[in-house]
């Protein structure tokens, strides 16, 4: 049997912390939060492998980052206690519970209603009241809404309606498609535009088929 404490402390030890994941508030709630509730049950003790955990068949269209990669980019986000987050591509809910122990409020966006499910009867089950899970369009959150934006998927641009959701101010964090390759931007929003920071290169399969469009179904 798994003992997942010491799976979850190895992970933190030999995955984040090696790969530059230093932010000790960051690093204390990943150590409070149980990776292994949200993977697939015939999953479950490889849970803290790193790697890419796939929601169905490997290649499926939705999965969850491996650690060291969701942590670099969470490390991006530079959440505070005051925050309001867009979880996007939020899968089983593993980043939003994250995200939750350390913003204001978090919602997930996921595409997949069955995985929208399972990602709110896990948050619940880990009592927590300020995440929540929807599924649609980015557009029902109306314009300049969130603090912070994380993106769960490789996009080929940043659409038009991520723009509009986020507030002055706020930043987005996503992985643009370069070829390949995906290289890791902070967006910070500025008088309705966008500046960009590029910071490392990652791999993640894409957010969704396409997100070449101007507007981002979700």
């Amino acid at each position: 049997m798994v003992d997942f404490d010491r799976a979850r402390q190895v992970m933190i030890d030999n995955q984040l912390r090696a790969g530059g994941v230093t932010e000790a508030r960051l690093l204390s709630r990943i150590r409070l939060v149980p990776r292994e509730v949200f993977v697939p049950q015939s999953r479950r003790d490889l849970a803290y492998v790193d790697d890419i955990q796939w929601f169905g068949k490997p290649g499926a269209s939705r999965f969850m980052p491996a650690p060291a990669t969701l942590g670099r980019l969470l490390q991006l986000a530079e959440i505070a206690a005051d925050d309001t987050v867009l979880d996007i591509g939020a899968g089983t809910g593993y980043a939003t519970a994250i995200m939750a122990g350390m913003a204001r409020s978090v919602t997930g966006l996921e595409q997949d209603a069955a995985l929208a499910a399972a990602a709110a009867a896990n948050l619940a089950s880990l009592g927590l009241a300020n995440a929540s899970v929807v599924t649609g369009d980015i557009t029902q959150f109306g314009a300049g809404r969130f603090d912070v934006m994380l993106a769960q998927g490789m996009l080929d641009s940043v659409p038009d309606n991520l723009i509009a959701a986020l507030k002055d101010g706020g930043r987005l964090v996503a992985l643009l498609r370069t070829g390949t390759v995906g290289i890791a931007h902070v967006f910070v929003k500025a008088g309705g535009k966008l500046t960009a920071r590029a910071e490392f290169n990652a791999f993640l399969p894409p957010l969704q088929a396409s997100t070449r469009h101007e507007e981002f179904v979700f």
